[in-house]
C-alpha cells in the first residue's frame, strides 16, 4: 500500500464524500499541521499535496500572502479538528510531485472529501493534472457552486484577458482563439496576445479532437499553469511568449 502509517481502511472506494467517490482504499493518518490550504504534514514527517485542489499561496520569501489564502488554511485546519487530527489518504496514480511530496486525496473520518470541501467554500481552484483526475468532474462541480454564489476567491473574477496576460503562474484565461495547429507536439491553440494553449501527445486521447478544431474563432477559458518562453524577435515572429499546457479537458472551456 502506499500510505504504509496505518492498517485500518476507513472507508470502502465506493464511499460518498460531497458528490466524489474515493478513488481506492483509504488509510489513516495522524496530521501534525495544515501547511496551507491544500498541503500537509503528516505524523511521520512526510508531506501531502492534496490533488485536484490549488490553494491560494500565503506570503513567503517577502511576497504577501495571495488573497483568501490564510482563510484557506484555517478552514483546513478546522477540518482536521473535525477529524480528530485524522485524515483517510488514497493516493494518486502518480504518487508524488516533483517536490517529493505524496500526492493523494483526503477525506475525513465523516466520510467527506476535504478538496471538495475547500472548492466548495471557495477556498481554491479545481484543477485536472494528468494521471491524477479520478475525482476531476466532482471536484470541478463542488467548485461552480462557489462560482455561481461568489464564495471567496470567487468574490472577484479572477479571469485574465490573454491579452493582458503579464506573468508566469497558476490562471485562469480568457480568449479568442485565433488559429489551431497540429504537430508532432499535440493540438496548439493561438490565442489573441501571446498565448499558445498546449495539448500534449500524452493526454490528447483525453479531449474530443474534432471538439477542439471547432474552437476556432471562438471565446475561450482555459486555466493551469502559465509558462513563459522566450521572448519574439523583433521582426514579431517565432513563439508565443506565454505557453499553458492543457492537461485534461475539464481545464478548457467554450465560453
Amino acid at each position: 500500500a502506499f500510505f504504509v502509517c496505518a492498517a485500518v481502511v476507513l472507508a470502502s472506494p465506493g464511499a460518498r464524500a460531497d458528490g466524489c467517490r474515493a478513488p481506492g482504499p483509504l488509510r489513516e493518518a495522524s496530521v501534525v499541521r495544515v501547511v496551507d490550504g491544500d498541503t500537509l504534514r503528516l505524523g511521520d514527517g512526510r508531506s501531502v499535496r492534496l490533488i485536484g485542489l490549488n490553494a491560494p499561496e500565503r506570503g513567503r520569501d517577502g511576497r504577501p500572502p495571495e488573497p483568501f489564502a490564510e482563510a484557506a488554511t484555517r478552514h483546513l485546519e478546522r477540518l482536521v479538528a473535525a477529524s480528530g487530527g485524522q485524515v483517510a489518504l488514497v493516493s494518486g496514480v502518480q504518487g508524488r510531485d516533483r517536490y517529493g511530496r505524496l500526492l493523494a486525496h483526503a477525506f475525513g473520518r465523516d466520510g467527506r472529501n476535504w478538496e471538495a470541501q475547500q472548492l466548495a467554500a471557495g477556498l481554491g481552484f479545481a484543477v485536472a493534472l494528468a494521471p491524477n483526475t479520478a475525482l476531476a468532474q466532482c471536484q470541478f462541480a463542488a467548485e461552480a457552486g462557489a462560482r455561481a454564489d461568489g464564495r471567496g476567491v470567487w468574490r472577484r473574477s479572477p479571469l485574465i484577458e490573454a491579452a493582458q496576460l503579464r506573468r508566469a503562474g497558476f490562471a485562469l484565461v480568457r480568449g479568442w482563439v485565433e488559429r489551431i495547429e497540429r504537430n508532432r507536439g499535440g493540438v496548439w491553440l493561438e490565442l489573441e496576445g501571446d498565448l499558445v494553449l498546449q495539448v500534449a501527445p500524452s493526454v490528447l486521447a483525453q479531449f474530443d479532437e474534432r471538439a477542439l478544431w471547432m474552437l476556432r474563432g471562438q471565446m475561450v477559458e482555459a486555466r493551469g499553469w502559465v509558462i513563459e518562453r522566450r521572448r519574439r524577435s523583433a521582426s514579431g515572429q517565432g513563439q508565443a511568449r506565454w505557453l499553458l499546457p492543457l492537461t485534461h479537458p475539464t481545464m478548457l472551456e467554450r465560453r
